[in-house]
């Protein structure tokens, strides 16, 4: 008997979580508690924007014509219960308003929801992000709600989706870890990532606590990767060295690696962020705060960069007010390849100097109908050379192959003066400098 899959959730994780199970040929079902997500879901549409998200679900949906069938919708629990043998968790965790803890509300409320509805011998799986300790507490309450008793299991399957390739990570994990309790839920686990392990992806089996923390754990070292070469361009800014060239050199060093090395405005999104503040709080909780004081500093230089790209551009327009000052901000998208403006650096700068009298006009290639919702004063345009129209600087901001391409000689007719700050060290100093452009990049004074 094939195994039947469910996912409750079907944002972000979860439309690519229940997408890819289908493709790797599972009956899956799909469970929402907004009607209108389901809705989108049933016509083959996703929430946001994901490459290659939209095809997949289209190919499996059931009604849409040629597809496999083997991927539903709804939001009946009842239905789940009955239809699953092994039940993915994939709610938000968001910030708690006010605390930098994580608000578990959305999981237990899962939890609290699905497991009445367990008759028989089923595994639960968590693969929302969590503080550590969480996966006890929920194993305890699902045997004693659901009516199988001990029969409905509990394991922990952390996501590692980067937003922009998150099809690709589902289907081609560069690892599948696993916390257990029980031989039987790692067999029904290797059952469902069978086609991975047997194509490569290494299988990484812990308990519950380890499988928590390394979610966490690999978000705050890539926060802390980010946050030093942002804090190496500010002492390359004072000392008028190099950050780009400081970032090659070192990160030809085996031990430290060249990625996560390009200094910038800082990261942003739905996860790094909460993720990392939310370990803080838990490590507090346990009497481990000592241990990640470090995470402090590294959030602080990351919501830093952010004020100095604002200093930057004031003291390019001449070191005054941005009263009267016409300024453009190419991005809006916390990163490329995304629709998603969560706590965007690129948002929050453009924010900024609005406040301070600036005349911001923004262009993302994706990410412009979440950006008007968060910030409606800003003024928006179709495009980058529409967005640069008339304007005293250009921010480039989030970085987007469509910026990387511009022509600097075209856009330059279309601006009042020719002066572009690189919040992303991502441009090409040569090329814009040659068009006749002042280019200008944080940790780069003498690029």
């Amino acid at each position: 008997m094939a195994l039947k899959i469910t996912v409750i959730g079907t944002g972000y994780l979860g439309a690519t979580h229940a997408a890819a199970m289908a493709e790797l040929g599972f009956e899956v079902l799909g469970l929402d508690v907004v009607p209108e997500k389901i809705e989108m879901l049933k016509r083959g549409e996703v929430p946001m924007y994901e490459p290659g998200l939209e095809e997949l679900l289209r190919k499996h949906v059931a009604g849409i014509e040629g597809s496999s069938g083997r991927l539903r919708f709804t939001m009946d629990w009842a239905e789940v219960g009955e239809f699953g043998d092994v039940h993915f968790v994939c709610v938000n965790t968001p910030q708690k308003h006010g605390e930098y803890a994580c608000d578990m509300s959305y999981v237990d409320a899962a939890f609290e929801s699905l497991a009445p509805h367990l008759h028989g011998p089923a595994l639960v799986v968590g693969k929302s992000t969590v503080p550590v300790g969480s996966a006890d507490r929920l194993a305890a309450r699902l045997a004693e709600l659901a009516p199988a008793g001990e029969d409905a299991e509990l394991a922990w399957n952390p996501e590692f989706l980067r937003e922009g390739f998150a099809v690709n990570d589902t289907l081609h994990p560069d690892r599948i870890v696993v916390g257990v309790r029980s031989e039987r839920a790692e067999k029904l686990l290797r059952e469902v990532y069978a086609t991975p392990v047997t194509a490569g992806s290494p299988f990484v089996l812990t308990d519950f606590p380890t499988a928590e923390l390394v979610k966490t754990s690999a978000n705050s070292f890539l926060a802390t990767k980010i946050s030093f070469i942002n804090a190496m361009a500010e002492v390359c800014e004072a000392a008028d060295g190099d950050v780009v060239k400081l970032a090659e050199a070192i990160g030809h060093d085996e031990r430290i690696g060249k990625k996560f090395l390009r200094a910038g405005i800082g990261f942003g999104g739905g996860c790094l962020p909460k993720d990392i503040r939310a370990f803080m709080a838990r490590a507090g909780e346990l009497g481990a705060d000592q241990a990640l004081t470090f995470l402090r500093e590294i959030d602080s230089i990351n919501m830093r960069q952010r004020g100095q790209m604002v200093e930057l551009a004031r003291e390019a327009l001449g070191g005054g007010s941005f009263l009267g000052k016409r300024v453009a901000v190419l991005g809006a998208a916390f990163k490329p390849d995304s629709d998603d403006v969560r706590d965007s650096p690129a948002l929050n700068v453009a924010g900024q100097i609005h406040l301070q009298g600036g005349q911001v006009t923004v262009y993302d290639p994706k990410g412009m109908a979440n950006a008007r919702r968060l910030f409606p004063t800003l003024a928006y345009a179709d495009s980058a050379t529409e967005a640069v129209r008339g304007a005293d600087v250009v921010l480039h901001l989030t970085e987007w192959r469509e910026f990387r391409e511009l022509d600097p000689a075209v856009l330059g007719e279309a601006v009042t003066t020719r002066l572009i700050l690189d919040g992303r060290n991502a441009l090409d100093p040569e090329v814009w400098r040659r068009a006749g452009w002042t280019y200008r990049a944080m940790g780069r004074p003498t690029a």
